[in-house]
């Protein structure tokens, strides 16, 4: 989801030549539109911005952070969501029992792009760049605590250094937790 709106809003302007076919099957449009070189088919509407629905990608770590994987798993009605929140939105599938008892294994999150958050939300974050965990954040002059809400996971700390070293960098806001009966 993040490529794609970098894509989008021309912050990245190539597209690998591996990943052309799969973004614009994930668009449903063609290879050849998404280069630039055709008009759009008429029998293809374009994602209308104010859909109420959203996908759910892949599965982010309710533990250590894994490396997030970014296929669609799911769409989910945002009809129950405010209609306050402004940006775009992604779901992710939680792998893990740290955020438990709020947040459990299974469980859908609903967040909205965001690129910081305030000290005490419930954020998804990336370690690394591609490792991928859901935690409670807390800001310090010094640096940044990952929490868990369940006690017997750890605390991660980070420096500031490490946070833009690493790098640790927030991806989303969670707005919700949706619990799933079953995958």
């Amino acid at each position: 989801k993040q490529t794609l709106y970098k894509y989008e809003n021309n912050i990245i302007t190539n597209i690998p030549s591996d990943k052309i076919e799969i973004i614009a099957s994930l668009c449903g449009v063609s290879p050849s539109y998404l280069m630039g070189w055709d008009d759009l088919p008429s029998n293809v509407n374009p994602v209308d911005p104010s859909s109420r629905t959203v996908k759910i990608y892949g599965r982010i770590a309710g533990g250590k952070p894994i490396e997030m994987i970014e296929n669609v798993i799911d769409e989910v009605d945002l009809s129950t969501l405010p209609e306050k929140y402004d940006g775009h939105y992604f779901g992710l599938q939680i792998r893990g029992h740290s955020m438990e008892p709020d947040i459990k294994d299974g469980d859908y999150i609903i967040c909205v792009e965001a690129e910081d958050a305030e000290s005490g939300d419930i954020v998804a974050v990336t370690v690394n760049g591609e490792d991928a965990t859901c935690k409670r954040i807390l800001k310090y002059k010094d640096g940044i605590r990952l929490v868990p809400l369940n006690p017997s996971y750890e605390v991660k700390y980070y420096t500031n250094k490490e946070v833009l070293s690493l790098p640790v960098r927030v991806i989303g806001r969670v707005l919700e937790a949706r619990h799933r009966f079953h995958d």
